[in-house]
């Protein structure tokens, strides 16, 4: 029988104090394993700060080409962000861009290598990569990502494929094309020699993974390497209100607190698997 190994993840670390102060506490008192780092966000020189006073907690790239601050200047990459150098929430129009217009993708490909180059300038290893809103789902972004990842020492990502589990939630229509862009996705990392994982959790109720539906999932957590990603925060402060205004991020801050791992799941990171070969 297969290994149960689980990597329990933050995104977002770098929006907000909230979210900083949540992904330190859960990491010292709770089940956190790891944390997904905005480098353009406005508070990623705290998260960076907190990162170093936790050898154990291992910290990957949030890429972010939707919805998000932008690492290098509007003029360097004016088809991408706006005039506050923030990329827009429009997902099909950038994604329209992003794969029929070649000097968008130039320049998505120098933003792509500011950020992967402002993570190596922070010190701390590269234990995974992943992107906002899961953009690199789309074809050029995730090729892009994994390219140039490569060059800064990339060696996991992350591939969003839920599995059906019992008490788990509704699978929706789109379920189907969700499927079809992972496995492109999977495939892309595998010819680069990168890990990815089997399945993911916290997909289908992301932003509302509360104590209790952590724990009835993982009660039927599938054999092989599985990534329960949230969104936590100590509190919803002005950021998150704008932002995600409906996620329940205290709630997710205590899944990880109240939450263990059921018998015969062992928690693990990135760094601590081996890479596909």
């Amino acid at each position: 029988m297969r290994v149960r190994r689980l990597i329990t993840t933050a995104d977002d670390f770098g929006l907000s104090p909230g979210v900083n102060e949540a992904v330190e506490r859960a990491a010292t008192g709770g089940i956190l394993t790891s944390a997904s780092l905005m480098v353009a966000g406005p508070f990623a020189a705290d998260a960076v700060a907190r990162a170093r006073r936790m050898p154990g907690l291992r910290v990957g790239l949030h890429l972010v080409v939707i919805e998000g601050a932008a690492i290098l200047p509007r003029a360097e990459i004016p088809d991408l962000v706006g005039e506050d150098g923030a990329f827009p929430s429009a997902q099909l129009r950038l994604g329209v861009n992003y794969f029929f217009r070649p000097r968008v993708r130039r320049q998505l490909a120098a933003e792509i290598r500011a950020q992967f180059a402002a993570f190596a300038a922070t010190g701390l290893v590269l234990d995974h990569a992943n992107a906002h809103k899961h953009m690199h789902l789309h074809p050029s972004v995730g090729r892009l990502m994994i390219e140039i990842g490569r060059e800064f020492g990339l060696r996991a990502i992350r591939v969003p494929a839920e599995p059906a589990l019992p008490g788990g939630p509704e699978q929706t229509l789109g379920g189907r094309a969700l499927r079809y862009w992972c496995a492109i996705l999977r495939r892309q990392a595998r010819r680069a020699g990168l890990l990815t994982n089997d399945h993911v959790l916290g997909l289908g109720w992301t932003g509302h993974m509360t104590a209790d539906r952590t724990r009835a999932l993982l009660a039927h957590l599938p054999e092989g390497l599985t990534e329960l990603y949230l969104h936590p925060a100590t509190q919803k402060d002005a950021t998150l209100r704008r932002l995600m205004p409906r996620y329940e991020h205290e709630a997710e801050f205590a899944a990880l607190l109240d939450t263990r791992p059921p018998p015969g799941v062992e928690l693990t990171t990135y760094s601590a698997e081996q890479p596909a070969r």
